[in-house]
């Protein structure tokens, strides 16, 4: 239990956050308040704390089964027999029910603890009697509470419910838009493109409040906001606005890291934040006993750094180790960064027919990933051509963000890029088709019997 001395002794005791995080049930959480004095966040700096919690917004906290899903990802029989929890274990092998025989459900619970707190301090927000008295934080305050709440709907409806689709976005199922504190509500799911407009809403709303820039990337700033407005307008396929945000983004940040200049650490690439890095956040973590595929690293070139750079080999098996995250921490980095950026405007550039915008790109940031004097620039006779490049480094760069798994949902609607993903392990063969109603990973049940929604069709 954590408590932030304020003024004349006052404490705010974020037992909320802590007890949240540790509960199955709603009613196991509201059991546990506490009946002594607890004080209720009113002032400005009160909800401004609320935020300032690296744990809750920025550690660890964000879905990774699709990542588990993806084709990105390998694992040993010792490893997934002897260390894999039960969750990863039915995420790897497509089971329809990820979360049977678990009785802890990070996946949707940490998210929507995130939804929970911001939802706190917008109810506070709008009730403050003074909220001219300091205009720049409380600005600041609603901007970041509303681009929290935003990303964690975003990483929830990437993970459970069906992939954007235009022609069934009305119809098929989103995720719970939980838009009040009141654990009580009965929110049920609200269709894919109502969650969409949502989280866009929320984000445009959240740039008119935000600062240019922020001291840490920790906090959300204008330049966060429009790559999360690129990063959500691509995952729908909306192509057009993927490329205005992204373009916005980079007018006011489009710093690259030169690989040359880094030293990879055993867990990570460096103990301070890259300069490309507009926004960090983390996958929920499952440990290092996930690896690699095979056929990624065997992909890049002999000069590439990050063949080096991005793994390891493990000191007990000698598999396979992704080191390659932003994350200072080691954790698996899933937040915004320009390399990302400038792969969708690239991406986006190829699908017009720009095949010369879309190559420098391209090779903008491979300039920045080959050894020193050894890159030579790539060419496309063709914007098809320049598109499969681009789609191929994506799988190259954004190893491990969870960016492979919005990458199969968003391209398998199209005929030429679908994609079954294979996994083995223990001598058998599991697959994942183009389609597949598994693309939207079960809500645990408990949350299906507690509120009553509606649970992903099988």
């Amino acid at each position: 239990m954590k408590k932030y001395i304020l003024n004349n002794r006052k404490f705010i005791i974020l037992f909320l956050l802590n007890a949240l995080v540790g509960c199955t049930k709603q009613d196991e959480f509201l059991d546990a308040k506490p009946n002594q004095a607890l004080t209720v966040p009113t002032s400005l700096n009160d909800f401004a704390l609320l935020l300032n919690n690296e744990v809750v917004f920025n550690a660890y906290s964000q879905p990774a089964l699709g990542t588990l899903h993806s084709d990105e990802v390998n694992v040993t029989t010792a490893n997934f027999n002897n260390q894999a929890s039960a969750i990863s274990q039915n995420a790897f092998t497509f089971q329809s029910d990820v979360f049977k025989g678990s009785t802890y459900f990070h996946e949707w619970n940490q998210p929507y603890n995130q939804v929970f707190i911001a939802n706190i301090v917008l109810d506070g927000l709008a009730k403050l009697k003074d909220q001219n008295t300091n205009l720049s934080l409380y600005n600041e305050v609603k901007g970041t509470a509303l681009f929290y709440r935003a990303f964690a709907f975003y990483n929830l409806v990437q993970t459970f419910a069906l992939p954007y689709d235009p022609a069934n976005a009305k119809s098929d199922l989103g995720i719970p838009l939980r838009l009040s504190p009141v654990l009580t509500d009965k929110v049920q799911r609200a269709s894919v493109e109502v969650t969409y407009e949502r989280i866009i809403n929320d984000l445009k709303e959240t740039y008119t409040l935000l600062p240019n820039t922020t001291i840490s990337p920790r906090k959300p700033s204008k330049a966060a906001v429009n790559a999360m407005l690129s990063r959500v307008y691509f995952a729908m396929g909306d192509y057009p606005n993927a490329l205005l945000y992204a373009e916005k983004c980079l007018a006011t940040n489009k710093k690259l890291t030169d690989y040359n200049t880094i030293v990879p650490r055993r867990n990570n690439l460096s103990q301070n934040f890259l300069d490309e890095v507009i926004y960090t956040s983390c996958m929920i973590n499952y440990g290092s006993i996930y690896n690699p595929d095979s056929t990624i690293y065997k992909s890049y070139n002999i000069n590439d750094l990050r063949k080096n750079h991005f793994f390891r080999a493990s000191s007990v098996d000698g598999s396979l180790v992704f080191r390659g995250t932003y994350d200072v921490n080691g954790d698996k980095f899933c937040g915004l960064a320009t390399d990302e950026i400038y792969l969708i405007r690239a991406e986006c550039f190829a699908r017009t027919g720009k095949t010369k915008e879309a190559m420098g790109d391209l090779n903008l940031l491979l300039k920045n990933r080959f050894k020193t004097g050894t890159f030579a620039p790539v060419n496309a006779p063709d914007a098809e051509q320049a598109l499969k490049l681009i789609l191929e480094e994506r799988k190259k760069e954004l190893l491990f963000r969870g960016i492979r798994w919005t990458d199969l949902r968003r391209l398998n609607r199209e005929e030429r890029f679908k994609k079954t993903v294979v996994h083995i392990v223990n001598g058998k063969t599991y697959t994942l088709q183009p389609g597949s109603l598994l693309y939207a990973i079960s809500i645990p049940e408990q949350e299906i019997q507690l509120n009553g929604i509606q649970q992903n069709p099988r």
